[in-house]
């Protein structure tokens, strides 16, 4: 995939250690860090854990339910990548393995999405959202 045909979303020329999470989601699987150090998760991705500083968390596979616990409905976008695509919903959505994950909500509309509300992972573009369960 060259720089032009990387989505918007994604970094043209992503780290590393984030090689192991972009083949996740090439295959439609949610995958978040774990220190094998401390045994906390790691959301959003790190080098090194944030807790104790074990090196490179490995990503494990998450069952991709959640619910939302919070969100916002973006009317006017301070990125130029998603001028025009408004509005659309960011949320933090808790996972039952007991850690929070960020993304897009889509296949709603944006103002029937709700704190509480149901969800489950769905990939646009190679790319983890979340979508009504």
């Amino acid at each position: 995939m060259s720089a032009a045909d990387t989505p918007a979303d994604r970094p043209a020329d992503p780290p590393g250690y984030l090689s192991d999470y972009w083949a996740a989601c090439r295959r439609g699987e949610l995958v978040v860090q774990r220190c094998a150090d401390c045994g906390r998760w790691v959301q959003l991705p790190e080098a090194a854990c944030p807790w104790c500083g074990g090196a490179e968390p490995a990503f494990e596979p998450v069952s991709g339910a959640g619910v939302v616990h919070t969100f916002t409905v973006v009317h006017r976008s301070f990125a130029p990548a998603y001028r025009g695509r408004e509005p659309y919903v960011m949320a933090w959505v808790d996972l039952p393995e007991g850690v929070r994950a960020f993304g897009h909500v889509v296949g709603c509309a944006p103002e029937e999405v709700r704190i509480g509300m149901p969800v489950r992972v769905t990939f646009v573009a190679d790319l983890p959202h979340w979508r009504p369960a």
